[in-house]
């Protein structure tokens, strides 16, 4: 036996090396096996102050590499509107930047993988060749919740092709208020309405478990992203709809107007909720402790995360940034967990850091916005599956998505006049025709159709900024092959008359504008659509199109017009517009807004004590399709 006993011996310190090297290498926090709340404490034990603090900062992808991610442990980065990694990128371009990046939080001592976000709001907006669904404005005249919950799906699909697990969607605003340059962005001037579209947030991050907790995040697995519901609160409600501006109502007003779609998005376990710019009675939504943290947090039990706008800490002050390190005490303070800095992260890295080396900031604020952010990250599965592959390219575009859109165009469109005498009704239009005219400025126009947050933040005009049908397009596909179809973006009266045309469709509308640049006080179609109108309805029997972000005026070229549709902002899939227009569908959609005679009636909304609309809120003619 003797001679065994020092190979025995070597044998069994070999296994005591590999027992404790095994003990230093297991980590509780990487074992999906363990329970939540068990991963979340065990990774928080090992944090250093400089961790914990980077998982609260998201930059932007144009400052964000691989060393950047390692040195400060940012925790999240998006991608702005516009912000590309090249001009018309291929979702494996977007897949190879979020992985570079990606890899760089990997490589840090605790790997916590960065949480990518991206302005998906009508779709993956950002990125060429995506479907673009119409915007929310159209989607609420559908009220078709399960409709909207396919939206989020095939949405959900888009953003993971590109390697992307985080969508700033939904905005749950109720814009009372038109004159507001993100009034398309809200569903309804009605709450109900508004909270029946949260359905979107199962579509974007799957349905919630029979058993789960209220409040508490859910997100199901790789092909579902995290949702948005934004902005908190009061953001459809401010003063001459004025954006980022006051919104004055008191709290019940606010809890039965602007607060009801947040039970139902939480109920619905939405991961996190962004903040508002703007003010409820003079308080910064960034610094309101009193709504963000004692009702948001508090009382509904929000457990996933919450984030700020895009340089939201800063604008808490007037000017932007005047008090920096105030601004930063203020939106931490009030429960801000994630801050969307997005460029200049050290300068408040290094400010939070200050604030609660000093106890200005205490430690336990910081621990609740660590808390939530892991809490997110490791119920999605991000730990696991930290890198995205290329298994979804082919979702990006797909023509199941874009019959899906076309379907949501159709569902959207209102039909607001119909004939100029009772029994003479213009729609269905015939498809037979010898000679139609299609006039106006967004006929043959993609980028108005589908508006801002597009490709670009402020959305673009014409026809290269991606791939989609226009209306004009669309009205070729679907008239009979003997029907001469015209296209004069501005004809005049004596080219209408001579041209003997059986009638004219007319679409025009609004230019293409995101937030503050659409906050306009006349709302009015932009030239030479009005003229336009003039010269060929007065001409010939006309159908006018109307695209755009909200109601506007119409009331001065009623008489002249025979037909009139709202179309909104229907994006990519004109087609669904022509479908409807030529009688392969009926029209049944219903106003989810009040259209308004004069801009001086504003804000009117159902249920005011002076309701004097043109088109009451639930208007909407219908017709029947016609059998080919």
């Amino acid at each position: 036996m003797g001679r065994f006993s020092i190979p025995l011996l070597g044998f069994l310190v070999l296994c005591c090396f590999a027992l404790v090297s095994e003990a230093t290498t297991y980590a509780k926090y990487k074992d999906p096996k363990q329970p939540l709340n068990a991963r979340i404490k065990n990774l928080m034990s090992q944090m250093t102050l400089e961790e914990k603090i980077g998982q609260m900062v998201q930059i932007e992808g144009s400052v964000a590499t691989a060393d950047v991610m390692n040195k400060y442990f940012i925790g999240s980065v998006l991608s702005g509107g516009g912000s590309v990694p090249a001009p018309k990128a291929s979702a494996q371009t977007w897949v190879n930047m979020v992985n570079e990046i990606q890899k760089g939080s990997l490589s840090t001592r605790l790997a916590i993988p960065m949480l990518y976000g991206i302005d998906a709001v009508h779709g993956n907006n950002n990125v060429y060749n995506a479907t673009i669904f119409p915007h929310n404005v159209g989607l609420g005249v559908t009220r078709d919740p399960q409709l909207i919950k396919k939206i989020g799906d095939a949405t959900a699909l888009e953003v993971r092709a590109t390697g992307i697990p985080y969508a700033f969607a939904p905005c749950i605003a109720v814009c009372r208020d038109p004159r507001w340059g993100r009034c398309y962005e809200s569903y309804s001037e009605d709450h109900k309405i508004v909270q029946a579209m949260t359905e979107i947030i199962p579509g974007l991050q799957g349905d919630v478990p029979a058993n789960s907790k209220k409040g508490v995040p859910f997100v199901a697995g790789k092909k579902k992203v995290v949702a948005c519901a934004k902005h908190y609160v009061g953001d459809g409600g401010t003063t001459k709809g004025i954006n980022e501006n006051n919104t004055v109502i008191n709290l019940n007003g606010l809890l039965s107007i602007h607060m009801p779609a947040y039970y139902n998005a939480i109920s619905k376990g939405v991961a996190s909720v962004m903040v508002s710019y703007s003010s409820w009675n003079g308080k910064r939504m960034h610094a309101n402790h009193e709504l963000v943290t004692g009702f948001l947090k508090n009382k509904l039990k929000f457990r996933g995360f919450v984030i700020s706008d895009w340089q939201g800490i800063d604008r808490i002050t007037s000017p932007p940034h005047a008090n920096y390190s105030y601004s930063v005490e203020a939106g931490v303070g009030a429960g801000i967990d994630m801050i969307m800095v997005p460029y200049n992260f050290t300068e408040f890295i290094d400010d939070l850091t200050y604030q609660v080396k000093k106890n200005i900031i205490p430690m336990s604020r910081i621990d609740d916005a660590v808390k939530r952010i892991l809490r997110v990250k490791f119920v999605m599965g991000l730990f696991e599956n930290p890198l995205a592959d290329y298994n979804l390219v082919n979702k990006l575009g797909s023509q199941e998505h874009r019959d899906l859109a076309k379907e949501a165009v159709r569902k959207s469109l209102v039909l607001l006049k119909n004939g100029k005498y009772a029994g003479k009704p213009l729609l269905p239009l015939p498809k037979k025709a010898t000679k139609i005219l299609v006039a106006g400025s967004h006929a043959d126009n993609l980028g108005y159709q589908c508006g801002g947050w597009t490709i670009t933040w402020q959305g673009l005009g014409g026809n290269d900024l991606t791939t989609g049908t226009t209306i004009l397009n669309a009205v070729k596909n679907t008239v009979g092959s003997s029907t001469q179809v015209v296209y004069n973006e501005n004809p005049d009266v004596n080219f209408v008359k001579s041209n003997k045309f059986s009638y004219a469709i007319v679409v025009v509308g609004e230019p293409t504008y995101a937030e503050t640049f659409g906050d306009s006080l006349k709302l009015t179609i932009s030239e030479p659509g009005p003229s336009t109108i003039n010269s060929v309805c007065g001409a010939v029997k006309c159908v006018v199109v109307v695209i755009s972000g909200r109601p506007v005026v119409i009331q001065p070229y009623l008489a002249k017009i025979d037909a009139l549709v709202a179309a909104w902002l229907p994006g990519t899939e004109g087609q669904g517009v022509a479908d409807v227009l030529f009688g392969d569908y009926g029209f049944t959609g219903k106003l989810a807004r009040t259209w308004f005679k004069t801009v001086d009636q504003l804000p009117m909304n159902v249920g005011d004590a002076h309701y004097d609309p043109l088109f009451p809120f639930g208007f909407g003619l219908t017709t029947k399709p016609t059998k080919n």
